[in-house]
């Protein structure tokens, strides 16, 4: 697996894969790793703008806080508004 270091704005050293993507509104989530072996999960990185800084909800939402890229929820209807 080829990952491509990368630090957040605390100074923590995390691992992006850019062939695992998640499909945003204006451009892709990445999954980034806390480790370099790619086995613990840390979170997402945009496509968009290059931030680590993404939420992700209970519905399966992400979203990054820095320029509001957004994927929707796996399960979406009316009701979840």
């Amino acid at each position: 697996m080829s990952l491509e270091a990368s630090t957040t704005t605390d100074g923590e050293r995390v691992y992006v894969d850019r062939r695992r993507t998640e499909r945003g509104a204006t451009g892709p989530f990445y999954v980034v790793f806390a480790d370099e072996a790619g086995r613990d999960r840390w979170g997402f990185a945009c496509g968009h703008c290059g931030s680590l800084d993404t939420a992700m909800d209970t519905m399966g939402r992400i979203q990054c806080t820095a320029c509001g890229n957004q994927r929707k929820p796996d399960e979406w209807d009316a009701a979840h508004e």
